[in-house]
């Protein structure tokens, strides 16, 4: 289920946030980056958020530049429509199964446990 929202970011910029992908890319619109208690970020919106329009205007066919001068022409506030990235479940990192070998390795305060690998020889 999509989960599509609007925010209207008030003038003026900076909008405290970063595009990445484009039609260019062959990667729809997502929102990349947030600025700590920037305006984006206080609006809502989030990392991995779709961008579906900028003003109105669709970004289904923009490449990355057209969507970044179009945020960059707004001389007033500005309005998005996007798109909750989806949730990913959180996977637990995996264990070692008991009676396998694994190294103990010290890094300052850390301990990790890395097994032994084979070596590995270019084909």
């Amino acid at each position: 289920m999509s989960s599509n929202y609007s925010v209207t970011l008030l003038s003026p910029a900076p909008w405290g946030f970063r595009l990445q992908g484009g039609k260019d890319f062959n990667m729809p619109l997502t929102i990349s980056r947030l600025t700590d208690s920037g305006k984006a970020a206080k609006s809502g919106m989030a990392v991995g958020d779709l961008v579906l329009s900028i003003d109105g205007i669709a970004t289904e066919g923009m490449n990355h530049l057209e969507a970044q001068n179009k945020i960059k022409s707004c001389t007033g506030n500005l309005s998005l429509t996007l798109q909750k990235a989806p949730s990913v479940p959180k996977v637990p990192p995996p264990v070692a199964p008991k009676g396998e070998a694994s190294t103990r390795v010290t890094n300052g305060p850390q301990s990790i446990l890395k097994k032994p690998r084979a070596p590995r020889y270019p084909i």
